[in-house]
């Protein structure tokens, strides 16, 4: 049909061209000539082809409808940046357009995990390690080592040296530049205390497409189901529903400070056997996102034992482990747990998730992060190399940032000093900050919170009246979702609602990050208290 259409058209054009211009046979065709026959096609090909095709579109649906989508993506769902978040884009192009058009002045972003949108600055070193080798013609200028400092100098040669023609516009090898890889198994074996091998590194555009990637290789059909915690991060959720698999949850027990009890994990995994689903891994996030907990050792290590114990691959979601808050805690790896109870790397498979996005550097922007995947069999290895192919590699700026991370100046860099005031100074202002929201979230009525361990979230309960439960109810929304709509439209806050993370049924949560900045957080306090006392009184039973 093609073909044949083609032809018919080459056959108009060819007889237009004779009959407009019998002398066409010379190559002196005036202008004029010209123009007759731009005129004459452009008003005989449209009626051409809208005749032939017309033909073909009797049928008036169109060839994509919301029904006619995978229904994998239509049940696929991600809080963060849902409805809310939608609700307060508008409110913020209409504050633009017409200031004063609400009772805030800004909208308060406090919905994710971005830290340099609401102010924090970059750690100045990985910034001029990154521009350095993105414009590596001006490391021998003089005015550069004014400017520059002489180590993040010297970090961007190395790094330099280690890119295939120096140049960070071009591919890579699809886990990562090699000796990139090898910086941060060093930086995995400092932490750890154990080997880590730069082959196990897959360097990635931020945790996310690495959890994607391994939900890929997991997930055979429905039948294939996930463990994550409940709440859990809505990547989680997210990803299993669009790679065609089945989240089987595990609740955390709110009463212990969001606990992990192995008892449960063995309740939801008998469950989930009697349906027939055939539970392939388990997800583990610590510190907790959204719940902000940090997981004691002893319990970690019961954790392990069971992932060796029911055969699971353990996926241990790990991109806050520079967010320690309280002294009482601190972080260790699922790695250096396991091989602490001499698991070695044939023994379990694990997973471990690592991001420039969060910790005191907050690059969320720069998308770098990676994966170590360890006690996987060659085979395996394999086929995780070739679906990280087919992405060809992740970006190289963000694969020289978690190099960067893995390894920042040392004691005696001449950047060591500045580093490490820019580091405690946010990392200490973040505990403040936690501390400061978590009081507040107490002293509301209803209102508990557990305190942030870790990570950069509160997630307190909320008890509604039940006037505003039923309020939600006829305007077809979840309670929460209802309370952190009304919070926005009279405060210019934007949380997420507990129902976009998973709570236990009956219960209503919301997560707050702590990350507005800190001279910010005595008027946060004020507009919600008030708002919280308001709302309350409205709705009072």
């Amino acid at each position: 049909m093609r073909k044949f259409v083609a032809h018919r058209a080459k056959r108009l054009i060819s007889n237009a061209t004779v009959s407009l211009n019998p002398h066409h046979h010379h190559h002196q065709s005036s202008l004029s000539s010209s123009n007759h026959y731009y005129y004459y096609y452009s008003s005989i090909l449209p009626r051409f082809f809208t005749s032939d095709t017309s033909m073909a579109s009797n049928n008036s649906t169109p060839p994509l409808t919301v029904d006619s989508l995978n229904p994998k993506v239509l049940k696929c769902e991600y809080a963060v940046r849902g409805e809310i978040v939608s609700l307060a884009q508008k409110l913020q192009q209409d504050l633009q357009a017409n200031p004063g058009s609400h009772p805030f002045e800004e909208i308060i972003y406090c919905n994710i995990g971005n830290p340099q949108s609401l102010g924090q600055q970059p750690i100045t070193f990985f910034r001029e390690v990154l521009a350095l080798c993105d414009h590596p013609n001006i490391i021998d200028r003089s005015e550069t080592q004014g400017l520059f400092s002489a180590d993040s100098i010297d970090r961007a040669w190395q790094i330099l040296d280690q890119i295939p023609g120096r140049a960070t516009g071009a591919y890579s090898h699809s886990q990562g530049i090699k000796g990139l890889r090898d910086t941060i198994a060093a930086g995995i074996e400092a932490r750890d205390g154990f080997p880590a091998d730069p082959n196990d590194i897959f360097l990635t555009d931020g945790a996310s497409p690495a959890v994607h990637m391994m939900m890929q290789l997991l997930i055979r059909s429905e039948n294939d189901g996930i463990f994550c915690p409940i709440p859990q991060y809505p990547l989680y959720s997210a990803s299993i529903a669009l790679h065609g698999g089945t989240l089987v949850p595990y609740y955390l027990d709110e009463a212990t400070g969001w606990g992990l009890e192995i008892s449960e994990l063995k309740k939801q995994l008998e469950a989930a056997r009697q349906k027939g689903i055939t539970v392939r891994a388990l997800v583990v996030i610590n510190p907790g996102n959204p719940t902000g907990q940090v997981l004691a050792e002893e319990n970690q290590r019961d954790i392990v034992e069971f992932c060796k114990k029911e055969g699971l691959v353990l996926l241990a979601d790990e991109v806050y482990q520079e967010n320690i808050y309280v002294p009482e805690k601190q972080f260790h790896s699922f790695k250096k747990v396991a091989r602490s109870m001499g698991y070695g790397d044939k023994d379990i498979p694990l997973v471990s998730f690592q991001s420039v996005s969060k910790g005191y550097y907050g690059e969320c922007g720069k998308r770098g992060g990676y994966m170590e995947v360890t006690g996987f069999s060659p085979e395996v290895r394999e086929q995780i190399y070739k679906v990280a192919s087919v992405n060809l590699c992740s970006n190289i700026s963000g694969q020289i940032l978690a190099s960067l991370v893995m390894s920042p100046p040392k004691v005696g860099d001449e950047s060591y000093e500045s580093y490490s005031a820019e580091k405690d100074g946010i990392l200490l202002s973040l505990a403040r900050r936690a501390k400061t929201l978590e009081a507040a979230l107490n002293s509301l009525e209803g209102v508990t919170c557990n305190k942030a361990e870790g990570a950069m979230y509160l997630f307190p309960r909320i008890v509604l009246p039940n006037k505003a439960i039923k309020e939600a109810e006829s305007l077809k929304k979840a309670p929460d979702a209802y309370y952190a709509a009304r919070l926005l439209n009279a405060t210019g806050i934007v949380v997420v609602p507990g129902s976009g993370f998973g709570q236990v049924p009956g219960t209503w949560h919301f997560r707050c990050t702590i990350l507005p900045q800190e001279e910010k957080i005595p008027a946060i306090v004020s507009q919600l208290t008030e708002f919280h006392k308001k709302f309350m009184d409205e709705f009072r039973d």
